[in-house]
């Protein structure tokens, strides 16, 4: 497979974005979250997605240079219309504006509607973690088509609706779950198809209800599966919950709307550590527990305990080393789109 110096790999991401009509803080933020997601191991959310993006800026349904508006706002509180803008700058926004209102108030929390796919979750909590605080966000994919069928269902009525909470420490990785209510996030799928490979088992049902480890299944009328496996009640409540929070009380609704239109619903939530300990006191502790759990003698055919987010922190930390491997089939995808948009394609 192709491999990428990470930096090469944004700016290649940047002028394909430029050339399509993005502004140029725009790209760069786009560009680098998408490489952020590739640098952590979710190439589902990686520059898999860019042609993506960019039919959706020719289809109308980005905008690059969309308004950014504050609908209706108090000391701790912002509900955020994004006019259909790329959804990393206007969620990424959200969350500085969010930060702020906490740093003065000790808590604040925003709803956002109308903008574009946001990419990996994990980088809007993770602001916050970086200023000190503790962050929730929870987001889904509006009224566009479903992927995920409820529990003992057999036809998709929700998203992979993904909820995503980050600490702050003293670790040299963050402390942070991230996580798809559904067995799999669906570019997981994505990226399997490109592969040539099969998905595991437990992760999709075909339009027949019986379940499939093929990976063009969604595609072809099936589902993917809730969070859990034999216990997945668990991941359909949490994937409703996130639902509320991310649909129905950011006035987004629930349900498909015919359009198809691709429309990440976000809920925030930010609580300054201070209010509650020492923030300083509060970081040795959550390293200390991090510490703890690491030290937990490993089960058979486990190499050691990593805390939550260390897994991340050790893929990204190999790639920016060795660089980025790109499926030939993504990588294909975007060399022609390259040659379309007249920009070079970097030696790999």
């Amino acid at each position: 497979m192709p491999r990428l110096a990470a930096a090469a790999l944004e700016a290649f991401g940047r002028e394909l974005l430029r050339a399509a009509g993005a502004r140029e803080g725009e790209a760069e933020t786009v560009a680098r979250h998408c490489v952020g997601a590739n640098l952590a191991g979710h190439d589902s959310h990686g520059v898999i997605n860019i042609p993506l993006y960019i039919e959706r800026m020719k289809r109308g349904h980005i905008v690059p240079g969309a308004e950014f508006e504050i609908v209706e706002e108090s000391a701790t509180t912002t509900v955020i219309d994004g006019h259909w803008g790329f959804g990393f700058t206007v969620s990424e926004r959200a969350m500085e504006l969010t930060i702020g209102k906490a740093r003065r108030h000790r808590v604040a929390a925003a709803t956002v509607r109308r903008q574009g796919h946001i990419g990996r979750l994990a980088d809007y909590p993770l602001m916050a973690a970086r200023a000190d605080m503790i962050a929730l966000v929870t987001a889904d994919s509006g009224r566009s088509p479903k992927s995920v069928a409820p529990f003992g269902g057999r036809e998709a009525r929700l998203g992979t609706n993904p909820i995503c909470i980050a600490m702050p420490s003293n670790l040299e990785g963050p402390f942070f779950i991230d996580i798809s209510t559904a067995a799999a996030a669906g570019g997981k799928l994505d990226v399997a198809a490109s592969r040539g490979e099969r998905v595991p088992e437990g992760w999709v049902i075909g339009a027949d209800g019986r379940p499939s480890t093929d990976p063009l299944a969604l595609s072809r009328g099936g589902a993917l599966l809730p969070l859990g496996g034999s216990e997945g009640h668990k991941g359909y409540g949490l994937a409703a919950m996130v639902e509320i929070f991310s649909g129905i009380l950011t006035g987004l609704g629930f349900g498909v709307e015919l359009s198809g239109r691709h429309n990440d619903g976000v809920f925030m939530a930010v609580f300054d550590v201070g209010a509650f300990r020492a923030i300083e006191e509060f970081k040795a502790e959550v390293t200390e527990f991090a510490d703890y759990l690491r030290a937990t003698p490993p089960m058979a055919g486990v190499e050691r305990v990593c805390y939550p987010g260390e897994i991340e922190h050790l893929r990204a930390s190999r790639k920016r080393r060795e660089g980025i491997e790109i499926p030939p089939a993504t990588w294909t995808r975007l060399a022609d789109l390259s040659a379309g948009l007249g920009v070079s394609v970097p030696e790999s």
